[in-house]
């Protein structure tokens, strides 16, 4: 059984763009097949997910993390420059309706998600900078996202600060610390790491892509 995981963990690293792809377009023709993701389960699924990348981190990548400032403060930089610009951008190369182009822009100044910590970890980068990078933006969105919002689009919205912080808590930030402590004080066990395949298995499932 065990090595029969270890192939399927194997050949869904090797071609997950393409196992990506597939369930996107199998969703869209077949969106009940998924209609179960919604709401707290959808929670919940993310941050398992969450707690899987957190057991791939070691103490090197939280000091390396620590040691980054800088590199953590570019991109905030560039996440709400460079999006922002580029939604605004799309807007004006398509002539987009005022309704369309509010949502555009709105979704460019949005700070990083769960989505992009997930690619890192699927891609194999870094994944303790992903994860850093999308505390710092969430962390700013309620006083950025609505400034950036109004000087692009002219309008103003509404942002649950609270919200963001206690979402960004609950799915990213408390999992990652989870399966770090995890990782930290029985990484080296066999069972442990038995478990751990099974956890990367599943994260690769459809249902955390649709």
């Amino acid at each position: 059984m065990l090595k029969f995981l270890k192939f399927v963990s194997r050949f869904l690293s090797t071609h997950t763009s393409i196992f990506v792809i597939f369930c996107a377009i199998f969703a869209f023709i077949f969106p009940p097949a998924f209609s179960w993701v919604h709401g707290n389960t959808s929670t919940v699924i993310l941050a398992l997910v969450m707690l899987t990348m957190g057991l791939t981190l070691t103490v090197e990548d939280v000091k390396v993390l620590f040691k980054r400032p800088l590199d953590i403060l570019i991109g905030t930089c560039a996440q709400y420059t460079i999006m922002p610009l580029i939604a605004l951008s799309l807007t004006k190369i398509f002539g987009l309706n005022p309704y369309l182009a509010i949502g555009i822009i709105l979704v460019g100044c949005c700070p990083g998600g769960v989505s992009s910590n997930i690619m890192s970890f699927l891609c194999k980068g870094d994944v303790a900078y992903s994860v850093g990078m999308t505390t710092a933006s969430t962390i700013l969105a309620p006083m950025i996202t609505p400034l950036l919002v109004l000087w692009f689009a002219d309008t103003s919205i509404h942002v649950n600060a609270f919200g963001m912080f206690l979402n960004i808590l609950v799915v990213t930030i408390l999992p990652v610390t989870i399966g770090f402590f995890c990782n930290y004080f029985w990484g080296k066990k066999e069972t442990f790491k038995n478990m751990a395949l099974h956890q990367h298995v599943w994260v690769a499932s459809p249902p955390f892509f649709c």
